[in-house]
């Protein structure tokens, strides 16, 4: 039986509650709570094997399997060899920096691709109903109002492909650097 004061399951109790957190804030970002969860849980192990991987959160194989290739395509989860040992290990990336460098530009450039391509893909339908004879005159401007609209959009993917740029590069690090670690204990 474990006792609630007992200190071990303090620890634990402690880091559920990271876990928790980076579970739910990765499902923010579209990635499944349990694979969130299975990051936070590899955050406090220097390496683990998907039995390992299983066994603490209680998931099949299958399912760990394609959680933590979900999280290699996204680099911040990486294969480490370990001498002596026939199973795969796993790390995960402990700076967050380097978290979001890797996350989150590639979240991005999905979202420009996707967007933009519908974009142009909109506006030449509209174009082309532009081009149509005889096509009505509130037709073609409501047409032209939709297309300015569209048209609006891509300043604003051009300027998330330039910070994505920016956080791979670490040029974003010029104009807002890393806070000095003044947090010990």
């Amino acid at each position: 039986m474990v006792k609630i004061n007992d200190p071990e399951h303090q620890l634990e109790t402690a880091k559920d509650i990271f876990i928790n957190a980076i579970g739910e804030t990765m499902d923010l970002y579209g990635i499944n709570r349990s694979v969130g969860n299975l990051y936070g849980t590899m955050l406090f192990e220097d390496s683990m094997t998907l039995d390992e991987m299983r066994e603490e959160l209680q998931m099949s194989k299958p399912s760990m399997s394609a959680g933590v290739k979900r999280l290699q395509e996204f680099d911040i989860v990486k294969q480490k060899f370990t001498r002596g040992s026939r199973k795969q290990h796993f790390v995960a990336e402990k700076d967050f920096f380097n978290f979001f460098g890797n996350f989150f530009p590639r979240k991005w450039r999905r979202e420009i691709v996707i967007n933009t391509e519908a974009v142009h893909k909109a506006i030449a339908i509209i174009d082309t109903l532009n081009d149509r004879e005889g096509i009505d005159e509130a037709v073609k401007a409501e047409g032209n109002d939709i297309k300015q609209q569209l048209i609006d959009t891509l300043p604003y993917f051009e300027w998330l492909e330039n910070i994505s740029h920016a956080i791979e590069t670490g040029e974003i690090y010029k104009h807002y650097p890393i806070p000095e670690q003044k947090y010990k204990y």
